[in-house]
């Protein structure tokens, strides 16, 4: 429930990182679907997802748990952890849709 709760306090450090990681697990999912329904091709569709999943994850570590970066081995840390798993969720479940929903 920490996840969902503003400014929970997070003593366990890696439980904050396990929840940034299973966050972009599912943005990456979520992503991926939109994209492959709404048939978005090529590099427009990478860079929008990079964007927003760094986005959307800073959002949420510097705003609503406001956490200090610091802990955590700063900013680019924070937006690193788990966006290369997460990009290829996004990847594997874009390609697949698009390719099911666009392709005879």
């Amino acid at each position: 429930m920490k996840a969902v709760t503003a400014r929970s306090s997070w003593p366990d450090k890696e439980e904050f990182l396990d929840v940034i990681y299973w966050i972009r697990q599912f943005i990456g999912l979520v992503l991926g679907l939109i994209w492959g329904m709404s048939a978005i091709q090529g590099a427009v569709g990478l860079v929008l997802f990079a964007a927003l999943n760094a986005g959307i994850l800073y959002v949420y570590f510097a705003v609503f748990q406001a956490v200090d970066e610091e802990e955590y081995g700063g900013l680019w840390e924070l937006t690193k952890e788990g966006f290369m798993t997460s990009m290829a969720t996004f990847l594997i479940v874009w390609i697949i849709l698009y390719t099911g929903l666009h392709f005879d």
